[in-house]
């Protein structure tokens, strides 16, 4: 195989593993308790684990955007996309308090 071809599967291989994360935490939310103050394993976690991997899905989703954007102009949608693929990935990784569930500053 050539170079490029080899890239092509790697990229596909990391798209697939972002995506079935992505899958496997979309049902998180609903088998979480009632949120009061975060605890310190909910801090910890959130730092290890759901901030890196908003990082990942900022990127992945800032990529599909851009990826996107033609065919997203074309349909009047570019609001639309840009809201689901960047701008709530954005918000759940950069301004959710530490160990909260969701997005928004700590009242």
């Amino acid at each position: 195989m050539d170079m490029e071809t080899k890239r092509l599967m790697m990229m596909k291989k990391l798209l697939l593993t972002v995506l079935m994360f992505g899958v496997a935490l979309v049902g998180l939310p609903a088998l979480a308790a009632p949120e009061g103050a975060p605890t310190a394993g909910a801090m910890a976690a959130d730092i290890i684990v759901a901030r890196p991997l908003g990082v990942i899905f900022t990127v992945v989703g800032t990529t599909i955007f851009v990826v996107s954007l033609p065919f997203s102009a074309l349909g009047g949608n570019v609001g639309a996309a840009a809201k689901a693929l960047v701008v709530k990935p954005v918000r759940e990784t950069f301004v959710r308090c530490l160990g909260c569930r969701t997005a928004g500053r700590a009242q």
